[in-house]
């Protein structure tokens, strides 16, 4: 990995800055008298995998994390950041394309568009993710505090979200995955942990990533998995392969120490 220190642009400096205002600002459309709020889109196609209600108190952490990130970024020590300059226009496509996100159901609904435009994002975040795992010296506390756990946090509940995404967009062209389909459900589900699972294996037991689609999994149980033994079960299934993953990798001292510190990354 080359980290030859090459000056970033003002404009990505800039460009990061706007997607989080973008990322944010457009969850207050509503309240402008555009669309309608995000929960009422989502439970006019509730699905058996659609997370109980607390489980979205997290984007106000996520969002805490995309304004540290624009502001500590646009910082002049970090004009240099090889990291950032690497991850920084993945970083534009993720958060902005979020905020097209929330645009975008709010004004119509959880239809393929939503999709596409969920996965978009989600596949930004996991370049960012790849990026990360692939550093060989150990992270600064900003790289790791600041970088590190919200695109990890970010990459983990935008993997969730699309699994919810996906089952209702089948809902709202009645195609299956609602209350008459538990099974369908309940598969959408199992892929979708067998995708973090994978994913925390390969990214040296990203604990981050880990613990908030954990947090996701808990969410569906507690409200589709209360009505379907199929949800319950896939809910488990996953949370284990996941936990399974956190806990094989970190339990390598190199791994532990890329993500949480305490030594030198080799």
């Amino acid at each position: 990995m080359n980290d030859t220190p090459v000056p970033r642009s003002l404009a990505q400096r800039i460009a990061i800055i706007l997607a989080v205002f973008v990322q944010i600002g457009a969850t207050f459309l509503p309240q402008l008298g555009f669309g309608d709020p995000i929960g009422q889109r989502s439970d006019s196609v509730r699905t058996l995998v659609t997370p109980s209600g607390w489980a979205f108190s997290i984007w106000g952490l996520l969002f805490l994390g995309s304004v540290m990130y624009a502001v500590w970024q646009a910082l002049p020590a970090q004009k240099y950041n090889s990291l950032v300059n690497r991850i920084g226009w993945a970083s534009v496509v993720a958060l902005a394309a979020q905020g097209a996100w929330a645009a975008y159901t709010q004004v119509a609904n959880l239809t393929v568009i939503s999709v596409i435009i969920i996965l978009t994002s989600l596949c930004a975040l996991l370049l960012i993710l790849r990026e990360l795992v692939a550093v060989k010296r150990p992270f600064t506390a900003g790289e790791r505090w600041i970088a590190g756990l919200t695109f990890s946090a970010l990459a983990a509940w935008l993997t969730a979200a699309s699994i919810v995404n996906v089952a209702a967009t089948l809902v709202y062209y009645g195609v299956g995955g609602g209350f008459s389909h538990p099974f369908i459900a309940a598969i959408i589900v199992l892929i979708g942990g067998i995708i973090a699972a994978l994913a925390v294996w390969r990214s040296r037991g990203n604990p981050w990533y880990a613990l908030v689609f954990c947090w996701a999994l808990l969410a569906i149980y507690f409200r589709g998995g209360q009505e379907s033994w199929a949800i319950a079960g896939a809910t488990v299934l996953s949370a284990l392969a996941v936990i399974y993953a956190v806990l094989a990798k970190l339990s390598d001292r190199a791994d532990r120490h890329h993500w949480l510190g305490g030594g030198n990354a080799p």
